[in-house]
């Protein structure tokens, strides 16, 4: 019977190692609305330098600072336990992604409402880039690393048994990062309202422009403000941050 049992994981072992990897049909989309030509130079990596690396705008008592969160400040970011606890340690994105911290201050004495997902990057090549969903990078992170996953897990897992080691099969059916799923969820800007007096913070992530971009704009819009009675917006603020590439 433990030798059934090892030859068993023999196999499922070798057939994740020897399987071809499936890229998830949310990676296929294309990573910016641009020109066809474009796209094999966006989503790959690249180790940017922008500059300048922090700027802040305010607009009718909404200050905003944004900066480049390069991966040695994602490293420290992510090693602070106090916020993190448990999960501290691992920088959840890929050389592939851009990331900005953006702190939101609402110094004004109305509400605002925030809506991350309609920010855009917008490159001197005509490209624009939409940011990235949890879904999209635990999904890359599954297609990058499958089979280191479930090794890890199993060697976590595993604990002595009648037959010898005891498998944690629930862990070999689920492979999703949790903990990578986890630190996404608790560090990104969040959508929502934002009342008089509050400041909020977090990481909004894209694709990687184009490697040959030389000028970046991130615009941070649809940011509404100037509710009335009937909780219409009736002010819409845009900020436009405009970073320049650095050659290493």
């Amino acid at each position: 019977m433990r030798c059934l049992i090892c030859c068993g994981l023999v196999l499922i072992l070798g057939a994740g190692c020897g399987g071809a990897k499936k890229r998830s049909s949310l990676l296929l989309e294309r990573y910016a609305r641009g020109q066809l030509a474009e796209t094999a130079l966006a989503g790959g990596v690249v180790n940017w330098q922008l500059a300048p690396v922090t700027q802040t705008q305010e607009q009718q008592g909404v200050e905003i600072t944004v900066t480049y969160a390069s991966q040695e400040y994602l490293k420290k970011f992510f090693s602070d336990r106090t916020v993190f606890k448990e999960f501290a340690g691992q920088d959840p994105y890929f050389p592939e992604n851009l990331i900005f911290y953006v702190k939101v201050a609402n110094k004004s004495n109305k509400k605002l409402r925030l809506m991350p997902g309609e920010f855009v990057i917008v490159d001197n090549r005509g490209n624009q880039y939409s940011p990235l969903n949890v879904d999209y990078v635990t999904a890359y992170a599954e297609y990058k690393a499958p089979v280191s996953t479930l090794t890890r897990g199993v060697l976590e897992d595993a604990h002595p048994g009648y037959f010898g080691v005891s498998l944690p099969m629930g862990r070999i059916i689920s492979t999703r990062p949790q903990g990578r799923f986890a630190l996404i969820q608790q560090s990104s800007l969040q959508s929502g309202y934002l009342h008089s007096g509050v400041v909020h913070d977090g990481l909004v992530a894209f694709w990687n422009p184009n490697r040959l971009a030389k000028r970046l704009q991130l615009v941070l819009t649809n940011i509404k403000t100037d509710y009335d009675a009937q909780d219409w917006p009736k002010s819409s603020l845009e900020f436009r941050f405009a970073f320049t590439t650095v050659a290493p």
